[in-house]
């Protein structure tokens, strides 16, 4: 029989009334003849009071206690679905990711799946009986319960899906697919039918929040198609899905925004070989997420830096350059911590041209102003004052013919 993997996010199981309804949605395509996994997060809410319970019992916690601690969620969800399945009719059992197993690396809190055992599982397929998986878990070298990092539960469903070998994995969230901009700030978002894995990845890292990155990156890899869908309707989702399966590209397939960016500057840096290891380095040791990079022309032996990062990482950033100065000798740094990152993407810029010079006009044209710009083969990223984040997001969504008609 084909095989489904459906996977239910937090505010998807926040109560038992949304357990019965997402019950509801399996038995359905148990009905239409598929092995299912359901794969279930921890209600909304509950991993981050569990990991607050933690910080409070212990200031220097051991990260494989802090695992079996918020990892309990999940289990409590996997435990309570089996049940509903149960009780509508629909055989099914819960499976922990160590019962399973997901082997994992021992990177605790972080982890990586390394292999998913699905001997068993498929075996009791064979004998009708459905699974219902606890998301963001699994085993790690050391034998303990390992969990993923946030957003996990996105990742464990692509990868069973993977190694199951499954038809399709579909996400249930709380919005019902993926649109060409985020709708609470352009209300003419459009949903997307179909969207490439390139470029959903490119909008999953630049601020749309529907997919965890790592997810899409796997799906990418091994080709699971993905579909996003609402738990609370039975409208139509969006298929995350080869660019072949897309039979006519967009140019720009959607607007991508994040609000809390830096920018970070050091002026007058001695222009040498290896002087960006020097600045870079020290920031990667403070653990500092940079993005945007740019590198002025040296003059007089010197150059300028800028670069972006979140901002709650700037306070990091200017400890560890500030440590830093004796060896970079640079004569000042600079911090704008009002600024937004805005991007466009689309798989249809590999084959036309003027993407950038249209997205730059638009701009202009609403007397924005560009700080920073980066490109790649499908994206164009500006860092631009916050102020005018709203009105770049609606006037770029609007030039580039997004709108919903």
């Amino acid at each position: 029989m084909p095989r489904l993997v459906m996977k239910f996010g937090g505010t998807s199981v926040a109560d038992l009334d949304r357990i019965r309804s997402a019950a509801e949605k399996v038995r359905r395509e148990v009905e239409r003849g598929y092995d299912v996994a359901v794969v279930v997060s921890a209600r909304a809410g509950e991993t981050d009071e569990l990991a607050g319970r933690v910080r409070a019992t212990s200031t220097l916690y051991d990260a494989r206690e802090y695992d079996t601690v918020v990892a309990a969620g999940e289990q409590v969800a996997s435990g309570l679905m089996a049940l509903t399945l149960q009780e509508i009719g629909v055989p099914a059992r819960s499976w922990q990711g160590w019962q399973i197993p997901i082997h994992t690396t021992g990177a605790h809190g972080a982890a990586r799946i390394l292999e998913i055992e699905t001997q068993e599982m498929v075996r009791k397929f064979g004998e009708g009986l459905h699974a219902v998986v606890s998301g963001f878990q699994g085993i790690g070298p050391d034998g303990r319960i390992s969990t993923l990092g946030r957003g996990g539960s996105d990742t464990s469903a692509v990868a069973l899906a993977a190694a199951l070998g499954a038809e399709r994995c579909d996400i249930y969230t709380d919005v019902d697919g993926i649109y060409t901009a985020d709708p609470r700030i352009e209300r003419r978002a459009r949903k997307l039918d179909k969207i490439a894995y390139e470029e959903m990845l490119e909008l999953a890292s630049l601020g749309a929040r529907v997919l965890q990155t790592r997810a899409v990156e796997l799906a990418m890899r091994y080709k699971v198609r993905l579909q996003v869908l609402s738990s609370f309707g039975d409208q139509p989702g969006t298929l995350v899905c080869d660019e072949e399966e897309i039979v006519e590209q967009n140019v720009v397939s959607g607007v991508a925004h994040v609000r809390d960016e830096a920018k970070i500057t050091l002026l007058k840096v001695p222009d040498r070989p290896g002087v960006a290891a020097a600045i870079f380095g020290p920031l990667a040791d403070h653990g500092v997420n940079v993005d945007m990079i740019v590198q002025n022309i040296g003059a007089d032996g010197m150059t300028d830096m800028t670069f972006s990062c979140p901002t709650d990482e700037v306070a990091r950033a200017r400890a560890a350059l500030e440590a830093a100065q004796g060896a970079l000798r640079y004569r000042e740094l600079v911090v704008d911590d009002e600024v937004a990152k805005i991007s466009v993407v689309g798989i249809g810029m590999r084959s036309h041209s003027g993407v950038a010079r249209t997205m730059f006009s638009a701009l202009a044209a609403e007397g924005i102003n560009i700080k920073v710009i980066t490109t790649s083969e499908i994206k164009v990223s500006v860092l631009i004052d916050r102020k005018y984040m709203e009105l770049a997001v609606q006037a770029l969504h609007q030039t580039f013919g997004l709108a919903d008609d």
